[in-house]
């Protein structure tokens, strides 16, 4: 019997956190490891807090597992700190050789390896789509954590704003309160639109973003599907169980005895372009018809 250990950053009965661990199962079944077979799999969900991070990444650490999943970057950096020797498979860290935890993408040298969910150049393409779909916005909130990783997004943001004529400002999201003041206070100007960037806290609040999105009638971008599968306008993103599923492979290959150090770090592979049609109607958007043409999926 092996162990796995997996930190994750939702809630155990969050759909997107059920569907991500169902893509790893199914892919680790598909190479050979049935749970309660030959593997036992330790969860603990962190829901985005800092202080259950660091704590369950030190109880992971102490059941003895053979290698552990760290999704996002908060997880990744509790795990790097908890332990130097546990083989460690992360999903979901932008910037790994930025954070310190690999020494090069094509050659980590660590204990750790893993898959990035898209490159800072690919925040850039956030701002030029929400300017297609809402053509009249010329200011853009940046929902953003102050994490290494969401001050990259937001420069990545930065170096095409002028090109747009678009003028971009953060806003926090270390907490709900903070949410919400950050995006009402920008919503009391008009010709504005947010853009939702790639972190823990925005995903852990995704159902709040999204109201006050509708609330105050601001056109968003978000990082991920799931935004839009729960009323939010258009994703642009990769596809994360992918991901899930991908670092099943490597949690495979190092259970066979592998080396992290030896494995390259991947960039994604799937993007998806995911648009609300019932989101656009309400906020007075027409969807130009190229656009539809390029999504993967369109919500009715």
């Amino acid at each position: 019997m092996r162990r796995i250990g997996v930190l994750t950053n939702l809630a155990a009965d969050d759909p997107e956190s059920q569907a991500r661990n169902a893509g790893l199962l199914q892919r680790l079944q598909e190479l050979g490891w049935t749970v309660g077979r030959n593997i036992a799999v330790d969860y603990r969900w962190t829901l985005g807090d800092a202080e259950r991070t660091r704590r369950y990444a030190g109880e992971l650490v102490a059941l003895a597992p053979d290698v552990i999943l760290s999704v996002g970057a908060a997880a990744t950096a509790a795990m790097q700190q908890a332990t130097r020797t546990v083989p460690t498979v992360f999903v979901l860290l932008p910037d790994p050789v930025g954070a310190g935890v690999v020494e090069s993408l094509a050659r980590p040298g660590g204990n750790a390896t893993g898959f990035m969910p898209y490159e800072f150049g690919m925040s850039a393409k956030w701002l030029e789509l929400l300017k297609e779909i809402a053509p009249a916005v010329i200011r853009a909130g940046i929902i953003r954590d102050a994490s290494a990783s969401g001050v990259g997004q937001f420069a990545g943001i930065q170096t095409v704003s002028p090109t747009l004529k678009m003028e971009v400002s953060p806003i926090g999201v270390g907490d709900p309160a903070e949410i919400e003041r950050g995006i009402t206070a920008f919503a009391r100007f008009p010709h504005g639109g947010l853009i939702v960037t790639g972190s823990a806290l925005s995903a852990v609040h995704h159902d709040l973003i999204v109201s006050l999105a509708a609330r105050h009638k601001l056109p968003a971008v978000y990082f991920n599907r799931f935004f839009v599968r729960n009323g939010g306008l258009v994703s642009y993103g990769a596809d994360l169980v992918d991901q899930h599923r991908r670092a099943a492979g490597y949690v495979d290959r190092i259970l066979k005895g592998e080396k992290p150090a030896d494995l390259p770090v991947q960039a994604p592979i799937k993007f998806e372009l995911v648009i609300n049609l019932k989101t656009a109607k309400a906020l007075g958007l027409e969807v130009h018809p190229t656009l539809l043409a390029r999504a993967d999926e369109v919500i009715e």
